[in-house]
């Protein structure tokens, strides 16, 4: 019901907000502004983001179903059934979501966007053979995805490449921030869904502290990398930043792609050394996933063009000039209030937030305090509503529950958190 609200929301205000715009400016290529990013929007779901989701699925589910043939999935499922049977207590012991789930976790861990989200979908369908009401979100599917909106991740990847690619002097200085920003939406996260599903975090006392080392311990290596990867002596402080920059990105792109290869590689021997049929389970997989993403077009096309109309009416630009003027009477502090946008629609499109991350970097400078905290605020969270329509659809679920509430609340921590470490570290 919640969702269905939103979508509702989105065409409503946008077509108030037409109305009041055409009767104060007088501009009719409003309305044909606004229709041509509504269709736009539709072509490029379908176009650019379904067509080639549906590669990667195609593949990562054949790999994903050699995997559970193998009996891979369930190792994976009891190594992580520690951790999982407290925040997830609805999964059996063992059961292959466990591993699926945790295949997915690791994915965005490291930054490997293009496998997180077919190997998230996969898990999804796991906890979704477990659900008694098919089309609401059960307890572990909502924890699930709130996780995922979180966005936890160790290498932010494509942040580093995008900063590389438009000439930041240390492209990699937003490593640390943007990790410590996002472990705390992921507790955050953990938390708030635990409270609305009244989970005893403090029977699971370890996960907490677990996180908390893990981040630790990530942030000790990046800054080992940061600062060793470059022994030469007699370099400045600004030649050896450059230099570590240079060799970190290398190693991060070496990192996922190595762990990628190896992943894919110990799914092959694993399924050979147990002696099935590889290629025929690879088969029976990939088949699964062209009708999976079959099924999710419709979700996202709809979520995605109530967002573009939403944008294109001006609706989100009234808002975000409304928060910079209350923002300006209170304090002179209103740097963050050009990171709002982005911060805005984060979590409403990934493609939208990045077009405006790189308005700001062109606009104010991509190593100014601005040009650093929306690429903070990029890498600190996930695209909520694009996740909810795509996994959601992708095992039929309307009724999402608590799941909006948890993740908005999720993406508002990161994003708050991201807006304050900017201001300490730059």
């Amino acid at each position: 019901m919640v969702l269905n609200y939103i979508w509702i929301g989105f065409f409503l205000i946008s077509f108030v907000v037409v109305i009041v715009r055409l009767f104060l400016e007088g501009d009719l290529s409003i309305v044909s502004f606004m229709m041509e990013e509504a269709l736009r929007m539709a072509e490029f779901s379908v176009m650019n983001i379904a067509l080639p989701l549906a590669g990667i699925m195609i593949f990562w589910m054949g790999m994903m179903k050699i995997a559970e043939n193998s009996g891979l999935v369930n190792v994976l499922a009891k190594m992580m059934w520690p951790f999982f049977k407290y925040i997830f207590p609805d999964v059996p012991k063992g059961h292959p979501a466990a591993g699926s789930m945790m295949m997915n976790f690791s994915a965005n861990f490291l930054g490997l966007d293009n496998a997180a989200t077919p190997l998230g979908i996969k898990a999804m369908k796991e906890l979704q053979s477990m659900n008694p009401t098919p089309e609401t979100a059960s307890n572990s599917q909502i924890m699930f995805l709130v996780l995922n909106t979180s966005g936890l991740t160790l290498i932010p990847t494509s942040i580093i490449a995008l900063r590389t690619a438009n000439h930041s002097a240390n492209p990699t200085d937003i490593f640390i921030p943007i990790l410590l920003a996002t472990t705390i939406a992921t507790l955050v996260a953990l938390t708030t869904v635990s409270i609305y599903q009244r989970i005893n975090l403090l029977r699971a006392g370890f996960v907490i502290p677990v996180i908390g080392l893990l981040t630790i311990v990530a942030s000790i290596v990046g800054l080992i990398l940061y600062f060793a990867t470059c022994n030469q002596s007699g370099l400045t402080p600004e030649q050896l930043s450059s230099c570590a920059s240079e060799k970190m990105g290398t190693y991060s792109g070496f990192a996922g792609a190595f762990i990628i290869l190896l992943i894919l590689t110990s799914f092959v021997a694993y399924g050979a050394w147990k002696k099935i049929n590889v290629y025929d389970s690879f088969i029976e997989g990939a088949r699964d996933g062209f009708a999976t993403v079959v099924q999710i077009i419709p979700y996202l096309v709809a979520m995605l063009v109530g967002i573009a109309v939403f944008r294109a009416s001006g609706s989100m630009n009234l808002i975000t000039d409304a928060i910079h003027f209350l923002v300006s009477l209170i304090t002179v502090k209103t740097e963050f209030v050009d990171a709002l946008p982005t911060a805005m629609m984060r979590p409403l499109s990934g493609g939208g937030s990045r077009a405006l991350m790189i308005e700001t970097w062109n606009t104010y400078g991509i190593d100014s305090l601005r040009g650093h905290m929306t690429s903070v605020i990029q890498g600190s969270t996930e695209t909520t509503f694009y996740t909810i329509a795509v996994y959601y659809g992708a095992v039929g679920i309307r009724n999402v529950r608590h799941t909006i509430q948890c993740g908005l609340i999720a993406d508002g921590s990161g994003i708050i958190a991201a807006i304050v470490i900017s201001y300490l570290f730059f």
